[in-house]
């Protein structure tokens, strides 16, 4: 099936971030009494915000709980660690600008909020590429379910089997595959990652493109 849009997952994929939700759930939900341990907090890697608070809450609850205002402070927390560390991931803008150039259409598909999406879109300075953004917060469910990249195919103007994936885990892979598009694993070149629900395999964003792209 022909592609004419490729539509990125944005933490492990766009930038080295997923460490920086640790750290931002460690800061925020400690200090509310949360023993926020290695095992439990492996548990929410692949979570919405909204998911993460009622996670922890519901392991640890305490008095006055506000969910908006502690989801707030994460991804304040967040934006934060983005703004000022070093987590891009090498040769992705450039490798951006390259399906641009070949007229792809461009989207983002993240469980992550949007002004999260911005804030990483703003760094790498590659808001201008894209054609859609569009984040987990504004559907029912997050990914492992296919709704944030059927919208975002919607939002294309593309068929989802015309649209392609690019996703760096078993949750987002399934949501891409539910939804009907073909998946690409990026893995960072951590050859340990699962890519069973992956078409094609992208180790780094420095490699020659795949045939999917027509190179």
């Amino acid at each position: 099936m022909v592609v004419k849009a490729v539509i990125f997952d944005m933490d492990g994929v766009l930038v080295d971030s997923e460490k920086f939700w640790t750290q931002a759930e460690l800061d925020v939900f400690s200090s509310y009494g949360v023993q926020v341990t290695d095992d439990l907090a492996a548990q929410t890697k692949y979570m919405t915000t909204q998911e993460v608070t009622e996670f922890w809450y519901k392991r640890f609850p305490w008095e006055n709980f506000d969910a908006s205002d502690l989801e707030n402070k994460v991804v304040t927390r967040v934006i934060e660690m983005i703004q000022t560390e070093n987590c891009t991931m090498s040769g992705v803008e450039k490798f951006i600008k390259n399906l641009k150039n070949k007229d792809y259409k461009i989207g983002l598909a993240t469980n992550a909020p949007l002004r999260v999406a911005h804030a990483v879109l703003e760094k790498l300075q590659i808001h201008d590429l894209f054609d859609t953004i569009h984040s987990s917060e504004f559907e029912n469910q997050g990914k492992p379910h296919p709704a944030v990249y059927l919208t975002s195919a919607k939002n294309l103007g593309v068929s989802p089997e015309h649209c392609i994936a690019i996703e760096d885990s078993q949750s987002g892979l399934k949501a891409a595959k539910e939804a009907g598009m073909q998946t690409i694993i990026f893995t960072n070149n951590d050859e340990n990652l699962d890519s069973n629900l992956a078409d094609f395999k992208i180790m780094d964003f420095n490699t020659i493109f795949l045939p999917v792209f027509g190179e």
